[in-house]
């Protein structure tokens, strides 16, 4: 990227989190994505190359061993003229939604990060000039808490996810509960899968959102009064799905081109495109634990079906899924055992300032970082050692719980097909496709006592509200327990 000869009108805004933003080039498949910060508390351009550089290197050295390396792309630091960055802030400010501009760009270091731009397929040129649809999830947490240190039985029938939705709509941060529950998603069962899906798609929230080279044309933009409209999706999707254009208009149609669209990601979720080298990989099993929710909807249609048996077809072990499944479970102890941890490595810090340098908390996040991670250990034996190991985990896991799947998908005639690139195939197309995970930043040290807290208020929120009107019986409908094992590959 030649950043002199940039113009900050070939640059749109694209979105933005609560501690970046982020804008991409109009003609290169490529996204600068600027750190923001509170009014009056920007930090010194050192700070944010450290900043910056670190993600990139967690990136790079931790989360790749987990995923893999085409599904992990950490792009690089650039320094950017400093009108330019002035410029594209005041060109883009008045696209930001008013609830995001609570914070400021950071217009005064000059440095930002150069990415891929993963709406667009990054895999292969010759599909460049086709149209390119991409399916962006956030599938969250895939497995029910099974540490002994939970004080809640609640929580080893229930998962978070399902649990914090009513709390958000009681919070007015939702009008709707969401179907969706990320158990349904991570069980491999493609039933399961499929209600999943359709529930993200009924109830998009903030786990979902499709593009359409580049465009954002589903989801919910900050307007929590937007409704989904499938039959606006299915106009802008029906070129993919039936280019012969030979259906009709209507109810039917919007339907059956949603169907399409749940199966072909689903086939992309289970696939395989980059091989797991299994070096040092070790393997041990956690404890039993269960691969449904009491809470969710699909579970709930089986008791009123008279059914009790939930099937779990597992995931296939090269698909990132179980990849990301695998970095979650990390969070062994869950935050109820990883609290008096963190207040040991407090203490610690405390005593010995330097110990935050040597632990690495702050970086860097090296090949030394990641192999501290395959300590698997969860006997406490009192030590600082033990305390730092499991709070990096901790954080590596509410990484995983927290990033984001981009499917990008762009049709593919039958003679450009081959073993070298993965298609996934519809009723009447099919497609080539690349499947990405982003937001992988490591999330904070200073984080942990608010995890702690809100998870203390989601669940006697639901102890208290949801639970109370249940069906006393329903807990007894579920009796089975399966096996959950963590593999670790060193990749």
């Amino acid at each position: 990227m030649d950043a002199e000869k940039m113009d900050e009108n070939e640059w749109k805004y694209h979105g933005e989190g609560n501690k970046s933003l982020v804008v991409s080039h109009s003609q290169r498949c490529v996204v600068l994505r600027f750190l923001k910060f509170s009014p009056n508390r920007n930090k010194a351009p050192e700070e944010i190359l450290r900043h910056l550089q670190n993600i990139v290197d967690f990136g790079k050295h931790v989360m790749k061993q987990f995923f893999g390396e085409k599904y992990v792309h950490y792009g690089e630091v650039v320094q950017l003229p400093l009108d330019f960055v002035k410029q594209l802030c005041l060109k883009i400010q008045s696209e930001r939604p008013e609830s995001r501009c609570d914070k400021d760009l950071d217009t005064l270091s000059g440095y930002a990060m150069c990415l891929p731009n993963l709406t667009r397929l990054q895999t292969y040129h010759f599909v460049e000039h086709r149209p390119i649809l991409c399916v962006e999830i956030k599938p969250k947490c895939g497995f029910i808490p099974f540490s002994s240190h939970v004080s809640q039985e609640i929580k080893h029938k229930v998962c978070r996810y399902c649990m914090h939705q009513h709390l958000k709509v009681a919070n007015g941060k939702w009008k709707r509960l969401s179907k969706y529950c990320p158990l349904d998603l991570f069980s491999g069962n493609k039933q399961r899968m499929h209600f999943a899906l359709k529930s993200l798609l009924q109830e998009a929230q903030n786990n979902l959102k499709i593009f359409k080279n580049g465009e954002l044309i589903y989801g919910c933009k900050d307007d929590q009064d937007s409704l989904s409209d499938w039959n606006e999706l299915a106009r802008h999707l029906k070129p993919f799905f039936f280019p012969a254009n030979g259906m009709v208009s209507g109810p039917h149609c919007t339907r059956t081109i949603i169907k399409e669209l749940i199966h072909v990601i689903t086939m992309t979720l289970l696939s395989s495109t980059d091989a797991c080298r299994a070096g040092n990989m070790k393997t041990v099993p956690i404890s039993r634990g269960r691969s449904y929710c009491e809470a969710s909807a699909f579970s709930k249609e089986l008791v009123r079906n008279g059914k009790n048996k939930m099937e779990s077809s597992g995931l296939p072990r090269g698909c990132l899924l179980y990849k990301t499944l695998q970095a979650q479970m990390l969070d062994m102890l869950d935050i109820e055992g990883l609290y008096p941890l963190y207040n040991r490595v407090e203490q610690c810090l405390e005593e010995f300032p330097e110990e935050r340098s040597t632990s690495q908390i702050d970086g860097p996040y090296n090949e030394a970082f990641y192999e501290k991670l395959l300590d698997l250990s969860t006997e406490d034996d009192g030590t600082e050692a033990f305390a730092f190991t499991k709070v990096q985990q901790y954080r590596v896991a509410m990484t995983a719980k927290d990033c984001s799947i981009m499917i990008s998908l762009s049709p593919c005639l039958q003679d450009e097909c081959s073993a070298q690139r993965p298609v996934v195939l519809a009723s009447k197309s099919r497609f080539t496709f690349s499947v990405s995970v982003l937001d992988l930043d490591l999330k904070p040290y200073e984080s942990i006592p608010h995890q702690y807290k809100l998870d203390g208020k989601i669940v006697n929120y639901y102890l208290k509200n949801v639970q109370a009107k249940d069906d006393p019986v329903m807990s007894n409908l579920f009796k089975e327990n399966e096996d959950c094992t963590l593999v670790l590959h060193k990749v």
